[in-house]
């Protein structure tokens, strides 16, 4: 059965740079500001694009939304053929990746490769019970109960202790944050799973892994890449689930040497 749908919306976005397109694509309850540290790198050499998808950021969810996977692809298409940029190299963090790895098999040829970072083959028991307690810890103790969850489950202990002002920006960002899109999207992502269906992955594909990330557990990094031929895997130590706000400069460095390579191999036909 095809999943609902609504008609495309268009997503707000940051846009830098000019070259190979790379499309960036936040998490759950995120929004596009999660890779302010990779996109004026990136934008040096490539034409970077942060959307806020349906729902997120500053991106309005339409009455009727469903938040299906195939309801955002669609927002994504059409973006991807408002900046001109298909192929694009895709990098997607937690449910953002989920949504890529569906682009890579449902749009092939709009993904020229893939970058998951905190994502996994698909949503498991501890990921849905991660999720179910944020929504539990809102309706029961507050927001600010909440915000202080999330604070422990996305962020690893020592990196909270150096910078405590992560509890000020995700409080900003999340009082701005329609959570009934959230809860949305959370249900859809409940139900993913690509298990048995990787195999067909012909893209590049590079995964980053935070190796104490509360959210997605870390052995699913490694069953990425046993499970899409060819893939590589970097793992990062004493990382929660938001590697590119703890990890800025790594991350930045992985996707854009990624990218590189994969030009340098197969330079899109022009």
């Amino acid at each position: 059965m095809a999943e609902p749908r609504t008609p495309s919306v268009a997503l707000t976005r940051r846009e830098e740079g000019s070259g190979p397109v790379v499309l960036l694509l936040h998490g759950l309850g995120g929004d596009r500001t999660v890779w302010d540290a990779q996109v004026p790198e990136l934008a040096r050499e490539f034409h970077v694009v942060a959307p806020d998808l349906r729902g997120h950021g500053q991106t309005p969810a339409p009455a009727g939304s469903t938040f299906t996977f195939s309801e955002l692809e669609g927002d994504l298409g059409q973006l991807l053929d408002e900046v001109g940029g298909a192929p694009a190299h895709v990098v997607g963090l937690s449910a953002g990746g989920f949504l890529a790895l569906r682009m890579a098999l449902d749009a092939p040829a709009r993904v020229r490769s893939l970058t998951l970072i905190g994502t996994s083959v698909h949503c498991d028991n501890h990921t849905k019970a991660v999720s179910q307690r944020w929504a539990e810890t809102y309706r029961d103790a507050g927001f600010d109960a909440y915000l202080l969850r999330l604070v422990k489950d996305l962020y690893y202990p020592d990196f909270v202790e150096a910078h405590p002002e992560v509890l000020d920006r995700l409080r900003a960002q999340q009082s701005a944050q329609d959570l009934g899109s959230v809860l949305a999207w959370a249900n859809a992502v409940r139900t993913f799973d690509l298990r048995g269906r990787l195999l067909k992955i012909t893209q590049p594909t590079r995964i980053l892994q935070g190796m104490d990330d509360g959210v997605v557990d870390g052995s699913h990094g490694r069953l990425l890449r046993v499970s899409i031929p060819g893939a590589d895997l970097k793992l990062f130590a004493q990382t929660g689930h938001l590697v590119p706000i703890e990890r800025p400069a790594e991350t930045t460095e992985a996707i854009r040497e990624f990218v590189r390579e994969v030009e340098r191999r197969s330079p899109k036909a022009a």
